[in-house]
């Protein structure tokens, strides 16, 4: 009897790292695409696949077709993560692991892609609060 609990527990355990890493994997991939739909079309235009004669609807169409995977990856993750459907998260901790996302990846698709940005030490202060953030908001 002692044997199956702690089996289920162990379980459970289990359970909950993989639906944090589903729900962290899926954010990661959901805001690749965000930032290539909110600001991709700006490094196209860069490299002249735009001029600035491009109508500004196929720009938008072109983002939402982008848009339309980030929400695909978004949703799940929201919904895998939270704690109110068994995950591992609560909407507070989500938002916040989100946004920490969201920068590390734009941050990452700025200095690959857009050669003038650099990273200054004031970018990595605001990064360090952002840890900082996630830190608090687990915090008990």
């Amino acid at each position: 009897m002692r044997r199956k609990k702690t089996t289920i527990l162990n379980n459970s355990l289990g359970m909950q790292y993989l639906q944090q890493f589903y729900t962290i994997g899926l954010l990661i991939v959901s805001n690749i695409f965000m930032t290539f739909a909110w600001y991709g079309h700006l490094k196209l235009q860069q490299i002249k696949v735009f001029t600035d004669n491009t109508p500004l609807y196929v720009i938008i169409l072109l983002s939402w077709l982008l848009a339309l995977p980030e929400y695909s990856c978004q949703v799940p993750a929201n919904r895998i993560g939270f704690e109110g459907n068994g995950g591992p998260f609560n909407i507070m901790q989500l938002k916040v692991i989100q946004e920490v996302v969201s920068l590390a990846v734009f941050t990452v698709f700025v200095t690959v892609f857009f050669n003038g940005e650099t990273l200054r030490w004031n970018h990595l202060a605001a990064f360090f609060c952002l840890v900082m953030a996630v830190y608090f908001v687990f915090y008990k």
